[in-house]
């Protein structure tokens, strides 16, 4: 449902009031109580074009595409060619040390 702003001309009261298109205005002022509530123009409701066909520029910058582009050609890269190149650029992650056994908790069993 829309947004519809409205003032009242006898006490000069703005709000703004959620209600269908096909209803009436609203005459009646909720704080005077008289019938001069009168329906505004707005500057209604802003949107955002998506998707290809728009400007390039108005979203993301040139060196956020180029990064993106270089990380999904990497990512796309077939098996063979990432272990002639040495694999992913990423380090490995290091493995946590294990515990010895004297402080790994003992199972209990069914005695």
């Amino acid at each position: 449902m829309p947004t519809y702003d409205y003032a009242c001309n006898a006490c000069g009261h703005a709000l703004e009031l959620f209600h269908s298109m096909a209803e009436a205005p609203r005459k009646k002022c909720p704080r005077c109580g008289k019938n001069q509530l009168e329906r505004r123009i707005g500057a209604g409701a802003g949107f955002l074009f998506k998707g290809s066909g728009f400007y390039q520029t108005d979203y993301r910058s040139e060196s956020y595409s180029k990064a993106a582009k270089a990380e999904s050609e990497g990512a796309t890269k077939p098996a063979a060619e990432k272990a002639e190149s040495g694999g992913d650029a990423k380090p490995a992650a290091k493995e946590p040390s294990a515990k010895p056994a004297a402080e790994q908790p003992k199972k209990k069993g069914k005695d």
